[in-house]
């Protein structure tokens, strides 16, 4: 295989590893599991029809959540569409101490989070995703943004404050309201 030359087998051996978080970002994105297995089948159709042009020796990841995020934005869904937390996980807390109690309070944070997080601008959202979801290094997060890293350093620290505002709020709001 030439260097210029990428192959379907290559694709396949890049891409395939890569579908179940891709899925998750795009479930995270279009809050519907149809809508999100619509997206991760066009993502794939646009990269493999696109792979000649990617360039060996990139961040393949990051092109691909490119592509992902490129998709979502010009769909008829895309800006309009806010962010839920995975409910699916079942994980949070250690079997010998889920009681009904601490089941609740997990429950009601998450939440509060998942508020928090619908409350963020679309751009602060997809940063903290990027970064604490999908575990992006700034890098990643640049190229898929295509955006510097710099301003990944910034906007995320935005959006970091902004959401340890809101959820400060909204404690603090819960604390005075009962």
């Amino acid at each position: 295989m030439s260097e210029n030359r990428l192959s379907a087998a290559s694709f396949a051996d890049l891409a395939l590893p890569l579908f179940d978080q891709l899925y998750n970002f795009a479930r995270w994105l279009t809050r519907d599991q149809t809508e999100a297995d619509d997206l991760v089948q066009e993502t794939y159709a646009k990269a493999l029809r696109g792979f000649s042009s990617f360039q060996a020796g990139t961040n393949f990841r990051a092109w691909m959540y490119r592509i992902l995020r490129n998709s979502f934005l010009s769909s008829r869904t895309g800006l309009k569409t806010t962010v839920v937390l995975d409910e699916e996980g079942g994980d949070g807390l250690p079997a010998e101490t889920a009681t009904p109690e601490s089941l609740l309070i997990e429950q009601a944070n998450r939440e509060m989070v998942q508020q928090a997080l619908e409350a963020l601008a679309v751009p602060f959202r997809e940063i903290l995703l990027l970064c604490e979801v999908e575990e992006m290094s700034y890098q990643e997060i640049s190229e898929t943004l295509a955006i510097p890293i710099g301003t990944v350093m910034s906007r995320l620290s935005r959006a970091r404050r902004a959401l340890r505002e809101t959820l400060l709020e909204r404690i603090e709001g819960g604390r005075h309201g009962v």
